[in-house]
C-alpha cells in the first residue's frame, strides 16, 4: 500500500501538467485569428476598408491613376480607332450617295436621250409617211394619166375602126341593093337596068 501512492501522486502531477500546457496554444490560435483579421481590415468592431477614413487618399490616389490609364487607353487606342470605323463608315456611306447620285443622273440622262430619240423618230416617221404619200400621189397620178392617155388612144382608134366599118358596111349595103333593085327589075319588066341607074334611083345615104 506505501509503494503505490508515489504512482498516483505523479499522475495527479500529470494531470496538473496536461491543462496549463493547452492555455498557450489556444492563445497563439487567437493571436493567429486575430493577426489575419487585422491584415485584411475586418478587425472586430472596425469599418469596411473602402469606407475608412486612414485609407482615403490612397483609395483617391489609386482612383486618380485608374482613371488617368483608362483615360489614356481610351484617348490613345480605342477612341481612335472608334473614329477610325466612323469617318470609314462615313466615307463609305459618302461614295455609296455619289454612286447613287450619279447613277441616277446617267439614268436622267438616258431617259432625256431616249425620249428625244423617240421624238425625233416619231417626227422622222411623220415625215417620211407623208413623203411617201407624195410620192405615191405622184406616181399615182402619173399611171392615171398615161392609162387616161392610152384610154384615150384607144377609144380613137376604136372609133376611126368602127367608122371604117360603117362606111365599109354602108358601101356593101348599097353595092346589095343595086344587085336586089336589078334583080327585081329584071324578074318585072324583064329588062336589064344598069347599075349606075339603079344607084342614080336609090335614095342618097348618109355616111
Amino acid at each position: 500500500m506505501a509503494e503505490k501512492s508515489p504512482d498516483t501522486t505523479g499522475a495527479d502531477a500529470g494531470h496538473d501538467i496536461a491543462p496549463q500546457d493547452a492555455h498557450p496554444t489556444a492563445a497563439a490560435g487567437s493571436h493567429d485569428v486575430q493577426t489575419s483579421t487585422a491584415e485584411h481590415g475586418d478587425t472586430p468592431g472596425g469599418s469596411f476598408t473602402p469606407f475608412n477614413s486612414e485609407t482615403f487618399a490612397p483609395q483617391l490616389v489609386w482612383l486618380v491613376l485608374t482613371f488617368t490609364v483608362l483615360y489614356v487607353l481610351m484617348s490613345r487606342l480605342v477612341l481612335p480607332r472608334i473614329g477610325e470605323i466612323i469617318d470609314e463608315r462615313r466615307e463609305r456611306i459618302q461614295r455609296d450617295l455619289d454612286t447613287a447620285e450619279r447613277l441616277k443622273a446617267d439614268t436622267d440622262k438616258a431617259i432625256a436621250n431616249y425620249e428625244k430619240a423617240f421624238a425625233d423618230a416619231r417626227g422622222n416617221a411623220g415625215s417620211i409617211a407623208r413623203e411617201t404619200r407624195e410620192k405615191l400621189d405622184a406616181k399615182v397620178a402619173q399611171r392615171q394619166a398615161a392609162a387616161d392617155a392610152d384610154n384615150a388612144a384607144n377609144i380613137a382608134a376604136a372609133e376611126k375602126s368602127i367608122q371604117e366599118t360603117r362606111s365599109k358596111a354602108l358601101a356593101n349595103v348599097d353595092n346589095i341593093a343595086t344587085d336586089v333593085a336589078g334583080a327585081v327589075i329584071k324578074q318585072l319588066i324583064d329588062t336589064d337596068v344598069s347599075a349606075s341607074d339603079i344607084r342614080a334611083a336609090l335614095p342618097n345615104r348618109a355616111s
